[in-house]
C-alpha cells in the first residue's frame, strides 16, 4: 500500500521508553522524517532487556552491557529524535496540549507543547503497607537496571545465605531460581495456592515439585503479616517466622496511571488506562500502550490487564502506524507467556480454567503426557500438555504446557491456532515438521487434536482428576488398566486393577447397572479400554490424563500437609547445584549432598545411606520410554540381579523418582539416591533392603 502523506511536521511526545515507547519512536521515524519526536524517560536507560534482569542477577547473563538494547546517543543519532532521559512527565494540561516535565537531576520543571502525546509509563511493583516494611534494610523490588544493580551488588558483596521471595508470579519464580543458582537458601511465600497463575493448579503442581526438588521452600496459601528486625524476620499470617538475610517483594505490578488519572483520562481494569482499538485514550490527542493500559481478552471478549512484553512491542508499532494514517488496530491479547523454572519450561496461551469458570463459559479439558521427540532418539523429555476447548464447536480456548524440552513450540503452535480460529479438528490436520530428533510422527499437538476430536465425536467421555476421589467415595467402580508392576509404583486409592489385555475376558464380571470409570498412566490405554467396554454395552468414563495427572495433585496435597522445609512429599531432596550448570544435583535418602557418579560408570564407589555405595552392576537406559517401559526395565534388571547389587537407571520422566521410591518400598528393594543430570533423572536402586546407617557412626 502507498504511504499516507503527512506534509506538516507535528510534535509527538512519548512518555516512557523501554519496549513500548522505544518501539513507537523508532517506527514513527521510519514512517515520517519530518515529525518532531520527543522521547522522555524518567531514568537513565531508554531501552533495556527488562525480562533478562533476573538472569543477570543469577549469573546466566554475565555482561551488564548486554541488557542495554539501545542508548540515548545511538538512538538519537540513528533516528534523529530528541531523547531526554532523566526527565519525568508530571502533569498534562489537556486544554493547552502542554506537558509539564521535571528534570530529575535538579528538580526544575518546564513545559513542552505537543500535538500528539503517547503514554508508555509501564507498571510498577506493588508495595503493600505491611507493618515494618519501612524499617526493612534489605528489601528489594525488581523493575529496572538500578533495581538490578542494587540486588546484584548486595548478593555479590554481602554474600547473604538466606532469601525470602514474596510472590509466586513470573518475577518471583525467576528470582527464586536465580537466587538459588547463586547458592542462597530460598523460601517463596505465595498467598494463593499455586505459583504462576496463568496455568491451572494441576499444571502448577508439576512446577511446585520441581522447585522443591531444586531446593526452594514453598509456603503456599500463606500471607505476610509483618516484617521484624529491620527485615531479618518475615512474619506470616499463620504465625510462622522465616528468618532471612534479604527479601524480594514480587507480589505483582500495577499500572503507572498517576499522570493519566490526574489528567482525567478514563481508567479501567486495575486502574489501567482505557483505550480503544486505535490505542486512543478518552482524549483523541493522547494515546497509550504497554503495561499501563487495559486490553481486550481475545478469547472471551472481556477487558483485562496483560502486562507482557509482546503486547508492549506490538502496540508500539501499531500506534505509530495509526498516528501516521495507516489502517491498523490493536485487537487484544491472548496472554501467551513462557518462563524458565530451573530445568522446566512453563508456558500458556489463552484462557485457563479459573477464568472460564469465573465467566461461566462452558469448556472441556484434555491432558496428555507425551515426550518432546521420538522416544528412541536420545534426549527425549517428558511434556505435560493441557488443552481447553469449547464443547459446542471445538474452538480452542486455551492451552498450557510444562516440560524440560519442546514445550515452547507446542504452545506457540496452539497460540497460532487460536489466532487463526482453528478448532480441535484442525489440530489433527496440522502437518508439522517431523524428524526423530525434533518431534514424533504424531506430534503432541496432533495428539491433543485426536483426543479432543474423539470427545467431540462422543467416542469417549472423560472425568477430571479432581472428580476421582469423590466418585470412589460414593462407591463408583474405577478400573486401573495398567500392568500390576506399574500399580506397585502408585495407584488411585480404591481402584481395581484389571490389565488392559485382560479386559475382554473380564468384561462379563463387571456390573452393567452403573457407570464404569477406567484409568491408566496417561490416558491412552484408558481410552482403548473404554472403547472395548462401550462396545460390550457399558457406560464408561476415562480419567483424563490418567494416573499421572491425578498423582501430581496427590503429591502436591501430601507436600502441603507435611510442609517440611526442603523436603519433598516422597522424602527425597535434590539440592540445587551452586557450582556450575553442568554439574548434577544429587542426594541420598537422608537429604545430604553426595558425590556425583558418572552416568556410565561401572567402577569405583560413591556415597550411599550406609556410607559407600557399590558401583552399579547394571546400567539401564529408559530415557524417552513411555509407560510402563521404565518400571518394566527396572523390574527385569532387579530379577537378573543378585541381592545387594546396585542398578543405575536413566529416565526422562520427572515423576519417575517418586514412582521408583513407591515401587521399591512395595517390593522390598531400596532406592539409594537420585541425580538430575542434564535434565535427565538417574536413579540408583539396590536389590533387597539396605541396612540403615549406625547412628553411632
Amino acid at each position: 500500500m502507498n504511504q499516507p502523506q503527512i506534509n506538516q511536521a507535528r510534535t509527538i511526545v512519548i512518555v516512557g521508553g523501554v519496549a513500548g515507547g522505544a518501539s513507537a519512536a523508532a517506527r514513527l521515524r521510519r514512517l515520517n522524517e519530518i515529525d518532531h519526536i520527543i522521547l522522555l524517560e524518567r531514568g537513565e536507560h531508554i531501552s533495556f532487556a527488562n525480562c533478562g534482569l533476573p538472569y543477570y542477577i543469577g549469573g546466566a547473563i554475565q555482561q551488564r552491557s548486554k541488557l542495554l538494547v539501545q542508548t540515548v546517543k545511538g538512538m538519537s543519532e540513528r533516528f534523529q529524535m530528541d531523547i531526554r532521559n532523566w526527565s519525568e512527565a508530571v502533569r498534562i494540561d489537556r486544554d493547552r496540549k502542554v506537558l509539564q516535565i521535571r528534570r530529575v537531576q535538579d528538580g526544575t520543571v518546564y513545559e513542552q507543547p505537543y500535538d500528539i502525546l503517547i503514554l508508555s509509563p509501564g507498571a510498577k511493583p506493588i508495595r503493600p503497607n505491611i507493618p515494618g516494611i519501612e524499617e526493612t534494610k534489605t528489601l528489594f523490588t525488581l523493575r529496572n537496571i538500578p533495581d538490578t544493580d542494587r540486588i546484584k551488588a548486595y548478593v555479590d558483596e554481602q554474600q547473604p545465605k538466606k532469601a525470602v521471595v514474596i510472590g509466586g508470579g513470573f518475577i518471583g519464580v525467576e528470582m527464586a531460581e536465580n537466587l538459588r543458582e547463586r547458592g542462597l537458601e530460598v523460601t517463596l511465600i505465595e498467598r494463593g495456592n499455586q505459583v504462576m497463575n496463568p496455568i491451572d493448579e494441576e499444571m502448577a503442581a508439576i512446577v511446585h515439585q520441581h522447585m522443591r526438588t531444586n531446593g526452594v521452600e514453598l509456603l503456599l496459601g500463606e500471607g505476610v503479616s509483618a516484617f521484624e528486625n529491620e527485615g531479618k524476620s518475615v512474619i506470616c499470617e499463620s504465625g510462622r517466622r522465616v528468618d532471612t538475610d534479604m527479601i524480594v517483594l514480587a507480589i505483582g505490578v500495577q499500572p503507572e496511571n498517576e499522570l493519566a488519572k490526574e489528567a482525567g483520562l478514563e481508567l479501567g481494569q486495575r486502574g489501567a488506562i482505557r483505550v480503544n482499538e486505535q490505542l486512543q485514550t478518552s482524549d483523541p490527542s493522547i494515546y497509550a500502550l504497554g503495561d499501563a493500559i487495559e486490553v481486550k481478552d481475545r478469547v472471551n471478549g472481556q477487558p483485562t490487564y496483560v502486562p507482557l512484553a509482546w503486547g508492549a512491542n506490538r502496540q508500539g508499532r501499531l500506534v505509530a502506524d495509526i498516528i501516521q494514517g495507516r489502517p491498523a488496530q490493536y485487537e487484544g491479547a491472548y496472554g501467551s507467556s513462557i518462563a524458565k523454572v530451573f530445568q522446566l519450561t512453563v508456558a500458556s496461551t489463552g484462557n485457563n480454567e479459573k477464568t472460564l469458570k469465573r465467566l461461566s463459559i462452558p469448556y472441556r479439558v484434555v491432558h496428555t503426557h507425551p515426550v518432546s521427540h521420538a522416544g528412541y532418539y536420545p534426549g527425549a523429555a517428558a511434556i505435560s500438555l493441557k488443552l481447553i476447548f469449547s464443547p459446542e464447536d471445538g474452538r480452542i480456548l486455551g492451552a498450557q504446557g510444562v516440560g524440560a524440552d519442546g514445550v515452547d513450540k507446542r504452545i506457540d503452535v496452539l497460540a497460532t491456532a487460536i489466532r487463526g480460529g482453528l478448532t480441535v479438528y484442525d489440530l489433527a490436520d496440522l502437518e508439522l515438521c517431523y524428524a526423530p530428533p525434533y518431534s514424533s510422527a504424531k506430534d503432541p499437538v496432533n495428539m491433543l487434536g485426536y483426543i479432543a476430536s474423539n470427545m467431540m465425536d462422543e467416542l469417549v467421555d472423560t472425568v477430571q482428576w479432581h472428580q476421582v476421589d469423590e466418585l470412589i467415595a460414593s462407591g463408583a467402580l474405577l478400573i486401573d488398566v495398567r500392568e500390576p508392576l506399574e500399580v506397585q509404583a502408585g495407584n488411585i486409592p480404591g481402584s481395581t486393577n484389571i490389565p488392559l489385555n485382560d479386559i475382554r475376558q473380564a468384561h462379563h464380571t463387571l456390573p452393567k447397572d452403573q457407570p464404569i470409570y477406567v484409568s491408566c498412566q496417561v490416558g491412552l490405554r484408558g481410552y482403548i479400554a473404554s472403547r472395548m467396554l462401550e462396545q460390550y454395552g457399558f457406560k464408561v468414563y476415562n480419567v483424563d490424563g490418567g494416573y499421572k495427572t491425578y498423582s501430581y495433585m496427590r503429591k502436591e496435597r501430601e507436600a502441603n500437609q507435611s510442609n517440611q522445609s526442603g523436603s519433598n512429599s516422597d522424602g527425597t531432596y535434590m539440592a540445587a547445584s551452586t557450582k556450575s550448570h553442568t554439574q548434577s544435583n544429587c542426594v541420598n535418602q537422608g537429604g545430604a549432598e553426595s558425590t556425583t557418579v558418572n552416568a556410565s560408570s561401572s567402577k569405583g564407589e560413591v556415597d550411599s545411606p550406609t556410607g559407600q555405595m557399590a558401583a552399579p552392576k547394571q546400567v539401564i537406559d529408559a530415557r524417552g520410554l513411555q509407560c510402563p517401559g521404565p518400571i518394566e526395565q527396572l523390574y527385569q534388571a532387579v530379577e537378573r540381579a543378585d541381592a545387594g547389587d546396585v542398578i543405575e537407571i536413566k529416565a526422562t520422566d520427572p515423576g519417575f523418582a517418586s514412582d521408583v521410591k513407591l515401587w521399591t518400598e512395595k517390593t522390598g528393594n531400596t532406592m539409594l539416591r537420585t541425580e538430575n543430570v542434564n535434565h535427565e533423572l538417574v536413579v540408583f536402586v539396590q536389590k533387597g533392603q539396605s541396612p540403615m546407617p549406625d547412628p553411632a557412626k
